[in-house]
């Protein structure tokens, strides 16, 4: 059954409130949602990632829920702490599995297009982490736009929406981001 974002925000409200049967009714909502992010996420990854769209989905919606301190906006916020959670996951996954292996430069693309996408080595997915962390200190509102953007596959609208300013502003900034980081990662 299809639900309309003022179903989800309702149960995103409730949730915060504290009400035990929203977190049963949530995922069943926003679990298609979820997937579809996840997997368009996974399509950028190696081909032999042990990570399934279901299981980053299971996984980010567990840390999801489990935050207690939360008090869910609606819709666009929920959806926008998962790309963060689904980013987390990723980064975390990656560090796991990569030994120290510095000192190979990547050109990185930052290219959202799932038909475009190519699979991104661990040691990349690290390294843009860094980078990101350092355009958060920098500029908050684009390191957000690249978890939306790159980690989570959101489209240029979606972040907007997310973030709460103008697609032209989203443009603006995706394009400061995107050099932001190249740069931080060609000095890596």
């Amino acid at each position: 059954m299809e639900r309309s974002p003022s179903d989800i925000t309702r149960l995103l409200l409730d949730l915060s409130r504290g009400a035990p049967e929203a977190f049963d009714r949530l995922l069943p909502v926003v679990y298609g949602e979820l997937k579809v992010l996840a997997g368009a996420q996974l399509r950028r990854e190696r081909p032999d990632h042990t990570l399934s769209p279901t299981a980053l989905v299971h996984e980010a919606f567990l840390r999801l829920v489990d935050q207690q301190a939360v008090s869910w906006e609606g819709r666009s916020h929920f959806f926008g702490i998962a790309a963060r959670a689904m980013r987390q996951i990723l980064v975390d996954h990656a560090r796991r599995r990569t030994a120290k292996k510095r000192g190979r430069q990547h050109q990185v693309t930052l290219s959202t297009d799932p038909a475009i996408a190519t699979p991104i080595p661990d040691d990349e997915i690290l390294g843009v982490d860094e980078a990101l962390g350092r355009l958060a200190e920098v500029d908050p509102r684009q390191a957000r736009l690249v978890e939306l953007r790159y980690f989570a596959g959101l489209s240029i609208e979606q972040a907007a929406d997310v973030v709460g300013v103008s697609v032209a502003t989203v443009k603006r900034d995706w394009v400061l981001a995107r050099a932001f980081l190249q740069r931080e990662l060609t000095r890596a």
